[in-house]
């Protein structure tokens, strides 16, 4: 086998193999990134050789195995677990010094180099569960350590779940936990209501549900590739005094946008508050 070079192709270890984790290699294998680049541990054998059988990649139920081959560790365990894992794998990364990627949400980057114990390279991203289907869109932020290059790795895994968004302060990760990390449900709320708003005008409640889904997947297919703003969509489609002028005054009467916004706000205090107890759990 070719040795690939850093440069070119860093040597990736996801330590955990969860649902995030295994779509995350999935869609890298896909894009033809090469399989034996790839390590994933995970403290149960039997996802391991389903993954390994599917994808060709290396597997271990060795942390610190794979972290010795990695040119970029994946943090993929859950938050509450992952001050015991970087414990046990504080010698490995500080002898290795690969740039570390956590999908951990909730834990500040202050907080997961002081369990690491050396200031690495280290990158916090919030994917969402649209990542599963490749349709994610995942919050990127980098520490200064973290080198023009290292970024460019980062980008080719996050564009492996979707789309990839740099902001430039950690804080703003908040923002975006509540914009796109919980939007997801916030859409499918939407959708749950629209077919129960159906139902009552008195559509069958599977033909209203069918009818709401697929009027989602449009206008979400619309918003991302009419290459135009969600304002003017909606302006193109809404006659002046016709049924979708109506239906919007209504939304603006009891204050839609309002709403929205406290939501989103509810959801970034929250993952604040999550935050600092994830930094004080150990």
């Amino acid at each position: 086998m070719t040795h690939h070079t850093q440069a070119s192709t860093p040597t990736l270890a996801f330590i955990g193999a969860g649902n995030m984790a295994t779509a995350m290699i999935r869609g890298l294998v896909a894009q033809g990134y090469p399989a034996g680049c790839i390590w994933a541990t995970n403290l149960t054998t039997e996802p391991l050789a389903q993954l390994a059988l599917q994808t060709g990649i290396h597997t271990t139920t060795d942390n610190d195995l794979a972290c010795q081959q990695a040119d970029l560790v994946v943090l993929a365990v859950k938050p509450q677990m992952m001050a015991s894992v970087l414990d046990a794998l504080r010698p490995v990364l500080q002898h290795k010094r690969p740039l570390v990627l956590s999908i951990a949400a909730g834990l500040a980057s202050a907080t997961l180099l002081e369990w690491i114990g050396s200031d690495l390279p280290l990158v916090r991203a919030m994917p969402n569960t649209p990542a599963l289907l490749g349709a994610g869109a995942t919050g990127l932020y980098a520490t200064a350590a973290v080198t023009a290059e290292q970024r460019t790795w980062v980008d080719r895994i996050a564009s492996a779940m979707g789309q990839g968004f740099w902001v430039e302060e950690e804080a703003q990760i908040d923002a975006v936990t509540a914009i796109s990390g919980s939007g997801p449900a916030y859409y499918f709320l939407f959708t749950e209501a629209l077919a129960a708003a159906g139902h009552t005008l008195g559509l069958d409640a599977e033909l209203a549900q069918a009818l709401a889904i697929q009027t989602a997947a449009g206008a979400g297919r619309m918003l991302a590739e009419a290459g135009e703003a969600p304002a003017l969509l909606r302006q193109k489609v809404t006659s002046p005094g016709g049924t979708t002028a109506a239906a919007l005054a209504c939304f603006e009467q009891q204050g839609l946008a309002h709403l929205v916004e406290q939501a989103a706000q509810a959801a970034a205090q929250r993952a604040q508050q999550l935050a600092q107890e994830l930094s004080q759990t150990h």
